[in-house]
């Protein structure tokens, strides 16, 4: 994520973010303390397996609540304003590879609802997501492949995303 960008969130994600970040600044971070405390009782800290497990913990921890607290902070609910018809965060789309005759529905969205969606979800970074955002129903879009080779989607529907 760039340093200014948005990311968009339904309400339901965003709440489950909210609530992880609360466990984590609450019990989830007493937990560990009491853990780290009781191996500090153990005496030699060198040899201390329990004690550099815990404090490993509390660093991860402590990462994922500031990783937390910076998504809160730039992003929003709901979808960007886009036509109905155009291709944007939070709308499902449909797409179709002629190379292939194969037609592929996603959510092009972040990877905070990727973790609870019950479609496959694109990122509008990704090549496919970025060859497809801002563009309408009846389009087609061609982005690169991890090998190099270029691949060309046409844009079948687009629609709001449910949850």
């Amino acid at each position: 994520m760039t340093e200014n960008a948005i990311t968009w969130l339904t309400q339901e994600a965003y709440d489950r973010l909210q609530d992880e970040l609360a466990d984590r600044e609450g019990p989830r971070r007493e937990e560990i303390k009491k853990r780290i405390a009781a191996a500090r009782e153990e005496g030699d800290l060198k040899e201390n397996g329990g004690y550099h497990a815990a404090r490993e913990e509390q660093g991860k921890n402590e990462a994922r609540v500031k990783q937390l607290k910076h998504l809160l902070e730039h992003s929003q609910i709901g979808a960007p304003e886009a036509d109905h018809d155009e291709v944007a965060p939070g709308k499902v789309v449909t797409v179709r590879f002629p190379a292939w005759d194969e037609e592929e529905t996603f959510l092009l969205g972040s990877r905070e609802e990727a973790a609870h969606a019950s479609i496959e979800v694109y990122s509008p970074t990704s090549p496919l997501g970025a060859a497809v955002l801002g563009q309408r129903v009846g389009d087609s879009a061609t982005y690169t492949l991890a090998n190099g080779k270029e691949m060309t989607v046409e844009i079948l529907k687009v629609d709001t995303y449910g949850g």
